[in-house]
């Protein structure tokens, strides 16, 4: 019997690689690609993905036709297209942390003057779905969709915290923590060190192990079974986010990432801290 949404014998048709069409894996990546960017090249474009021009070419074409890239007649340059964007809100539209969470996060950048931010753990990364700017000239910025490493986010700290020890154990096997900054955390024990500290005070830092100058506070989202589905942050500089500060709003964000799992009928963990 052959799977269900599957037709019969295509696993085995021409064209197909590892199960998926040849030409939809290139147009997925090409996708993939252009989004990482506000605008590249043709050339750029093809060399990231492994194409011949030619062949990102065509399937750029077909991507324009339904609207998922565009093109800059001035500087030939390739992006991300309106369709592209309208697909994607369909995932925040089911995303009951990112709807419930909107109303919490335009509170805490009222209340803490910085940028909230939403995050899933994704494929071993952290992927940023939602920000609340700050009004301040100097403030931190992620764009939608945008992965981090787990290892040096405060959002990925915050959710690597929520796992069972085993379970941190299988996302570090064979994993190299790449150092961002002098203070990555880089070394497995250290990170594991670094994770009972987060449990036992119910927030995560990310203190300039991404960006040089930039702090960031987190905690996690539970669902209603009390597993970590998302994480809430708040991200600024270090002249406005200093040592003293870093006390004071750890709670405040741990506090409106608990409001965030009440609202989505989530149950916050006993060893978290669930403040009012």
């Amino acid at each position: 019997m052959a799977p269900r949404g599957r037709p019969k014998g295509s696993g085995s048709n021409r064209g197909e690689t590892g199960g998926a069409v040849q030409s939809l894996d290139r147009a997925l990546r090409l996708v993939a690609a252009i989004a990482e960017s506000d605008g590249a090249t043709l050339t750029a474009i093809a060399e990231r993905v492994g194409l011949p021009p030619s062949t990102a070419h065509r399937l750029l074409a077909t991507l324009a036709a339904h609207g998922f890239v565009e093109t800059n007649d001035d500087d030939r340059t390739w992006a991300i297209g309106v369709e592209a964007f309208r697909v994607g809100q369909a995932f925040q539209r089911r995303s009951k942390p990112a709807a419930a969470a909107r109303p919490v996060m335009r509170d805490l950048m009222e209340e803490t003057g910085e940028t909230a931010n939403i995050g899933l753990f994704e494929g071993g990364d952290v992927v940023f779905i939602e920000q609340v700017e700050s009004r301040e000239p100097i403030r931190a910025f992620f764009r939608s969709g945008e992965r981090r490493a787990a290892h040096a986010s405060g959002i990925g700290k915050a959710l690597l915290a929520a796992q069972a020890p085993e379970r941190v154990a299988r996302w570090l096997r064979g994993r190299r923590l790449e150092a961002f900054t002098p203070a990555t955390i880089t070394e497995p024990a250290r990170l594991i060190a670094a994770l009972d500290e987060i449990r036992a005070r119910g927030f995560a830092l990310d203190d300039e192990e991404r960006n040089p100058g930039m702090r960031c506070i987190a905690a996690a989202i539970y669902d209603e079974t009390g597993e970590a589905v998302a994480g809430l942050s708040i991200s600024g500089p270090c002249q406005r986010i200093g040592p003293e500060r870093l006390a004071a709003l750890g709670p405040v964000v741990a506090a409106a990432a608990a409001r965030v799992t009440r609202a989505i009928g989530g149950v916050v963990p006993r060893a978290a801290i669930d403040l009012p």
